[in-house]
């Protein structure tokens, strides 16, 4: 049973267990029989997101055995109704504000399930109550919110997660135990590629607008984003596709596929970032241009530097279906990347070879993949119970067990430089459709930042060469919301 005071559950029963210390101790497993989990090895967890990805996030956490889903929040009843058939007896907001102010008493914890462009806001605010936090990737939509998460993560002293689950895979650490026994050398290049964008990206705009449906709060979907009409096809997946909201192919798998080149070559901010992307033809010679929309498909590279005593690496961000050269040592018919034919993967080249691996670090291979049974190396690296699957477990065991007593996979203090180097491949993107007037005709545009390579200062945010480019560090949020 959750206390309904200020004062905090545990801190209600640490006082019980004392009041009642001349009594004789009887063992939990009799109070409670058998599988009995106590009220101070449940972790009470509320749902911002409660369709869409929240509906299998919610699912998880629960499937965990010592997570309670005490209260849910989403701005369409469309989405949230499976969860909400689920845990019926959770209270049910769509302001998240509301639902803190309501339930905060209640809450150990918060997921976060929602588009990318609230991400941030939601988050914050339940840092700044003191609930850990688990993040759907990416963990913010631009580069300065996820600086701030990362530092709020340390000054509030949550428990903190991005659900990039591959991270608590075997295979990343597969990969980490074969670089760091130097198997493959010192590694100087990375490919990341991925089949993304499945979503309408290089469009315009709908001129079109549409009622909108009586089950969706459209205003609180708006959240931190632009004030727009609504329009048909946007809610609840092609959001994605557009700036205002979504973060381009990068942030819907970058987190997932450039995750392993962080966790085992130890990257940080990149010095340096350059783009090109596929265009979209509206006519005889002209080039579309939808700044609102990302593009069809790009080709970014990122430059990290030496560190530790390894060589600077380039990494290549390819997507919307490009991908890099096929190894020389990869048999005609083995599957390079994803075995299912999903189209994503990463590439490590070394000096003295090279390994694959397919979305999530699934299936580690060592190329060629005859070298998999000649290298047998011993585990050095401790696997997350339950692999990609006891990501979500693992936290909720962190959280009950508290700040700084469980080491995880993603939280924070590395899911955030990781989402501000990936956000940084969008700044490049945004970049090269940045229009300015000639001043002599002013009917005419410039394109000032195609073509160039945006010089990165990670320690201040900012573009050192392109100061056009700053604007997408931080955006303005709409009047009424703050971080």
């Amino acid at each position: 049973m959750k206390p309904s005071t200020s004062t905090t559950r545990r801190d209600f029963l640490r006082t019980l267990g004392l009041a009642s210390a001349g009594f004789t101790l009887v063992p939990r497993h009799v109070l409670g029989g058998p599988g009995y989990t106590a009220p101070s090895d449940k972790l009470y967890v509320a749902g911002i997101g409660a369709g869409g990805k929240g509906t299998s996030d919610l699912r998880n956490f629960f499937n965990s055995g010592k997570a309670e889903i005490v209260a849910l929040c989403d701005v369409d009843d469309r989405e949230s109704a499976k969860t909400r058939e689920r845990f019926p007896k959770a209270p049910y907001y769509k302001d998240f504000r509301k639902m803190l102010e309501k339930e905060g008493k209640n809450i150990d914890a918060v997921s976060v399930s929602t588009p990318d462009h609230n991400h941030a806001v939601q988050a914050m605010a339940a840092m700044q109550m003191g609930k850990h936090v688990y993040v759907q990737k990416p963990l913010a939509h631009d580069v300065y919110e996820a600086r701030m998460l990362t530092q709020a993560a340390k000054k509030y002293k949550v428990v903190t997660q991005m659900g990039n689950q591959g991270s608590s895979g075997d295979g990343a650490r597969q990969l980490k135990e074969w670089y760091n026994a130097g198997t493959i050398g010192d590694v100087h290049t990375v490919y990341c590629w991925t089949n993304r964008p499945v979503w309408p990206q290089g469009i315009a705009w709908s001129k079109e607008t549409a009622p909108v449906p009586s089950e969706l709060d459209w205003d609180l979907w708006l959240g931190t984003a632009p004030k727009k009409e609504y329009i048909n096809g946007l809610v609840p997946f092609n959001w994605r596709g557009w700036w205002d909201y979504g973060t381009g192919a990068l942030g819907d798998m970058g987190c997932h596929i450039i995750e392993p080149a962080f966790s085992v070559l130890g990257l940080g901010y990149p010095t340096d970032v350059t783009a090109s992307v596929g265009t979209v033809y509206t006519g005889p010679f002209r080039r579309g241009y939808f700044p609102e929309s990302g593009p069809p498909s790009s080709h970014i590279i990122f430059t990290f530097p030496a560190r530790n005593g390894k060589p600077a690496v380039k990494m290549h961000w390819m997507d919307g279906g490009i991908q890099p050269e096929r190894p020389e040592e990869l048999g005609p018919n083995e599957p390079f990347g994803d075995s299912d034919d999903k189209g994503n993967g990463v590439l490590f080249i070394g000096t003295k070879g090279k390994m694959t691996c397919a979305t999530y670090a699934l299936e580690p291979n060592l190329l060629p993949t005859s070298r998999n049974k000649e290298v047998v190396l011993p585990q050095t690296l401790k696997r997350v119970p339950g692999g990609i699957e006891g990501h979500y477990a693992h936290w909720v065991e962190a959280c009950i067990a508290g700040y700084g007593k469980v080491e995880l996979s993603s939280p924070f203090d590395i899911a955030g430089p990781l989402t501000e180097a990936v956000l940084m491949g969008n700044l490049a993107i945004r970049s090269i459709d940045i229009r300015v007037p000639r001043a002599e005709k002013p009917d005419q545009f410039d394109y000032p930042g195609r073509g160039i390579k945006l010089l990165w200062d990670g320690d201040n945010m900012k573009v050192t060469n392109f100061d056009l480019a700053n604007q997408f560090v931080k955006r303005e949020y709409r009047s009424g919301w703050t971080l």
